[in-house]
């Protein structure tokens, strides 16, 4: 059994098919999620790198969590291999290492 698209769905007066205008639009949505990702884990990165000893744990929890969802945001884009942006990024082995990790958050004393 085969299937055929709806008529609606086939090429219209422009020679578009509509179907081809919705993976143009899902793909430059990743795109633009993949970039915005980028930008948070280099700005964490960064920030980190300017830490000083006290905040230096919140900021290496920070960097990992956005070097995190920019290798999840990846890995949904179909782009699997993380070593070129490790070394892009020059994310430090610190990170590296607290990827995926969650810290509990201590409860308010009442």
């Amino acid at each position: 059994m085969s299937l055929r698209p709806p008529v609606s769905y086939l090429e219209n007066a422009t020679g578009k098919s509509p179907i081809n205008v919705l993976e143009y639009e899902l793909m430059a949505e990743r795109a633009d999620s993949l970039g915005r990702a980028g930008q948070r884990a280099e700005a964490a990165l960064l920030k980190l790198k300017e830490a000083s000893d006290a905040d230096r744990e919140d900021r290496l929890d920070q960097a990992a969590r956005e070097v995190y969802a920019l290798f999840i945001q990846r890995e949904i884009c179909g782009l699997r291999n993380t070593r070129d942006v490790i070394a892009r990024y020059g994310i430090p082995g610190a990170v590296i290492v607290r990827l995926g990790v969650t810290r509990k958050k201590p409860e308010p004393e009442l």
